[in-house]
């Protein structure tokens, strides 16, 4: 991807986070060798938007907004849809809405007022998607937002978003997994969510985000969890509101002795709740006849997933290397 690469160097030249930018391009060179047939649409579809007239991005909540005058809206929609589905967001180009399934905004909010400022901060956004929160996050002021994501496609997703800006906003999105980073105590807010129950080694994780943390940097934690004493988790036999890859949902006070034995101080809870189908639902933007939360849920008793485990409950903790 050309215009990847393009902006590779700029974003980390000159900056603390240059010393990993080697490793990371190799790396990041190797996922997108990958063989996958829907990169000639994805191509296609940046190609499109890259021709378009940048503009101004601005928070309009819940949208992040991009005012992009002289677009061809028609034109930009169907490139649009070329890289469905889209799972985060929700995003807005000029006055045309785009619906993710995911209303980032909620989370957005309830992380944001409870953590330091992001001002001149190098942030690392594990898990990131399609750079919804990343993009957030530089828009708060940090110094560098970096996210990753194994996925391609929302590689792609990103790179049509930022292409359509035209500032100086300091965020990249690399096709990177955390355990191939190369390790450096170079970031000082450090997310990781929505990506800790879908590890087989938990504490792996955990040891892999602290190696990214400068001293005192912070940890902002979101995650699955169950009703529990200390020591309960929940390990699915088979899926969890349909998803294959769920290997482990601990009680709070479960997660909390995870993270004392990975050397973490000043554990705090800062939210807990109950995903709504407000803030995951399905859209258009999903893909026809796509499934989303109310169809993860018991259609008798919304207390509970398809599969009879209590439905996706999500904490919210912060604390220190």
């Amino acid at each position: 991807m050309k215009l990847f690469f393009d902006k590779f160097k700029p974003f980390f030249y000159n900056s603390n986070l240059e010393v990993i930018s080697n490793d990371c391009m190799k790396a990041s060179v190797k996922a997108f060798k990958v063989k996958n047939g829907n990169v000639p649409k994805w191509d296609e579809a940046i190609e499109t938007i890259n021709t378009f007239s940048k503009g101004e991005v601005v928070l309009n909540s819940p949208y992040i907004q991009i005012k992009c005058n002289d677009v061809n809206s028609a034109e930009l929609l169907i490139a649009l849809e070329k890289l469905l589905p889209w799972r985060k967001g929700p995003f807005m180009f000029n006055d045309f809405k785009l619906e993710s399934e995911w209303q980032g905004d909620l989370k957005w909010r309830r992380i944001s007022e409870n953590i330091k400022p992001l001002v001149n901060k190098n942030v690392l956004d594990v898990g990131s998607g399609n750079g919804y929160f990343t993009l957030r996050m530089a828009m708060e002021g940090a110094q560098k937002a970096l996210g990753i994501d194994p996925f391609l496609l929302f590689n792609y997703q990103f790179q049509a978003i930022k292409s359509l800006i035209d500032s100086p906003l300091e965020a990249m999105i690399l096709p990177i997994r955390l355990e191939d980073m190369p390790k450096k105590p170079i970031f000082d807010s450090v997310f990781s969510m929505g990506v800790l129950y879908h590890q087989r080694d938990h504490m792996n994780h955990l040891n892999n985000l602290k190696a990214m943390m400068a001293p005192g940097a912070d940890l902002i934690l979101e995650t699955l969890v169950v009703d529990g004493e200390k020591g309960y988790s929940l390990i699915p036999n088979d899926r969890y509101a349909r998803m294959r890859n769920v290997h482990c949902l601990p009680s709070i006070e479960t997660l909390k002795s995870w993270l004392i034995d990975a050397n973490f101080r000043n554990i705090k809870v800062i939210d807990i709740n109950k995903t709504s189908p407000k803030e995951q639902r399905r859209t258009p933007w999903i893909g026809k006849d796509a499934a989303s939360l109310q169809d993860f849920l018991d259609p008798n008793n919304s207390s509970y997933t398809i599969e009879g485990h209590p439905a996706p409950t999500r904490v919210i903790i912060i604390c220190n290397n």
